[in-house]
């Protein structure tokens, strides 16, 4: 039997702002974009995981009620810990390509724990540590 993660759910101000960014900025295809009434059921990919799903989602109704789309807009606005971290062959390489795309940057590309990692965030304010793989030194 095969188990594992297969999604996380990521909340966002705006679907179609969150859309463009990680389709148009970091790659990533669209997996699922599906209404139901005023509900948006939003996925994307990484085209290197076709198994694992980044939900994009509004923190509204179903999903979470008023006050907590609110606190959870409040801890994101005060820059909460990056919650993912998006694995790259190569951290400055991708640093400048995704700069040029548009991406702002946090934190420039350092070099620590036998590795070399940068930050970003997305226009909703969620954290991302972007950190080179091992293999390339």
């Amino acid at each position: 039997m095969s188990q594992g993660v297969g999604m996380v759910g990521l909340y966002v101000r705006d679907q179609d702002e969150a859309l463009e960014f990680y389709v148009e900025k970091l790659g990533f295809k669209v997996h699922t974009d599906m209404k139901n009434g005023d509900y948006r059921w939003l996925t994307v990919q990484h085209p290197d995981q076709p198994s694992f799903q980044l939900g994009l989602f509004k923190p509204a109704s179903p999903v979470l009620d008023a006050g907590s789309a609110q606190a959870l807009r409040e801890i994101v606005a005060k820059g909460a810990m990056p919650p993912l971290v998006l694995v790259v062959d190569d951290c400055r390489a991708a640093f400048d390509r995704m700069r040029a795309a548009g991406v702002e940057f946090n934190q420039e590309p350092v070099a620590r724990f036998g590795s070399v990692d940068a930050g970003f965030r997305d226009p909703s304010g969620n954290g991302w540590k972007m950190v080179q793989s091992r293999r390339k030194s």
